[in-house]
């Protein structure tokens, strides 16, 4: 290890103390893991990344993802010897509505990864960061707006809240809807130009969850130009990671009558609606691909986590919901 009186020079490379295992590729997503990527990337040194299971008996951490632990497309190598000091992390970015199981890992894991704040390693789909300009004034608010709300949505059940909730809402205002559930399916490419065509988008998510806050908010609304209506989290979860007065939360008014009323207001209103946005001139919106930046984010907690620590029952903790 380097003496503290010693420099790096920038073009030094530096020599991981920390590595971490990849046990599988998250839906087999092809991001690479090649040189340094966490200085490279994001620069946190000393964290290697690796998803050769070569590096089982020398890493410090191994990270399983559940989606594919839930489907049984992996398993957990339960059949090795565990390297003594090594961390088993578990990692989910989505709903705790699709954790299935969880009563058959009791007492195997010893680190969370997930969207929720109290984890081990907190991975928020989006983070709040101060702009590096010294807060100038922003332009880019996309003004032609054609539409008035607008909600994407694939998975559609009558019975989840969200459903209910536009059922009712779309009595008083107009939303364009697209999506597999009504067969007007958006690619890639016209997601975000679709969106800013709409003065408020429905950020719901799909269950009611603490923390659960995702793309929806981040990408698909604050980036794009357009007010969120959100649901799902509670509105004390939004208020802690989302910018000041940049959304508006469902559970903010009485009735739903009440919340249409407010949009039709503000969508009049020029100056009011324009105020949603000077949150821009402060802050902006870091939104990541893929996995690499939570990954990297292990190093930088991992000696301030208990040395040893096990989940006797994770479905208990990953089951908390909102209030």
């Amino acid at each position: 290890m380097m003496r503290c009186d010693e420099k790096t020079r920038p073009d030094q490379k530096r020599s991981p103390n920390r590595t971490i295992l990849l046990w599988y590729r998250p839906w087999d997503d092809p991001f690479s893991l090649e040189g340094d990527v966490c200085w490279d990337l994001f620069k946190i040194p000393g964290c290697k990344l690796v998803d050769n299971r070569a590096y089982y008996s020398t890493a410090d951490v191994v990270v399983f993802h559940h989606e594919e632990l839930r489907t049984g497309q992996q398993t957990l190598p339960l059949d090795r010897p565990r390297p003594e000091g090594q961390r088993w992390a578990w990692l989910t970015m989505e709903s705790p509505y699709w954790n299935g199981n969880l009563k058959q890992f009791p007492n195997i894991f010893n680190m969370t990864i997930t969207h929720r704040r109290d984890s081990d390693v907190y991975a928020p789909y989006g983070e709040l960061q101060a702009r590096e300009d010294g807060g100038q004034p922003v332009e880019g608010i996309p003004s032609n707006k054609t539409f008035f709300a607008c909600w994407v949505v694939s998975n559609y059940n009558s019975q989840h809240a969200r459903s209910k909730v536009y059922d009712e809402l779309k009595k008083f205002i107009p939303i364009k809807v697209y999506g597999r559930w009504v067969g007007n399916r958006l690619s890639n490419e016209n997601l975000i130009p679709t969106i800013q065509k709409c003065l408020f988008y429905l950020a719901f998510e799909n269950s009611n969850y603490k923390d659960y806050i995702t793309e929806k908010l981040w990408r698909n609304s604050l980036m794009t130009g357009v007010i969120p209506v959100v649901f799902g989290a509670s509105l004390s979860d939004y208020k802690a990671v989302a910018p000041p007065h940049s959304f508006i939360h469902v559970n903010e008014f009485a009735t739903l009558k009440d919340l249409a009323g407010y949009l039709m207001q503000l969508a009049q209103d020029k100056k009011r609606y324009n105020e949603y946005f000077a949150w821009r001139q402060k802050w902006e919106i870091k939104f990541y691909p893929d996995c690499r930046n939570i990954l990297c984010k292990i190093c930088t907690v991992y000696d301030s986590l208990p040395a040893y620590r096990v989940y006797s029952d994770l479905d208990a903790w990953a089951s908390e919901k909102s209030t």
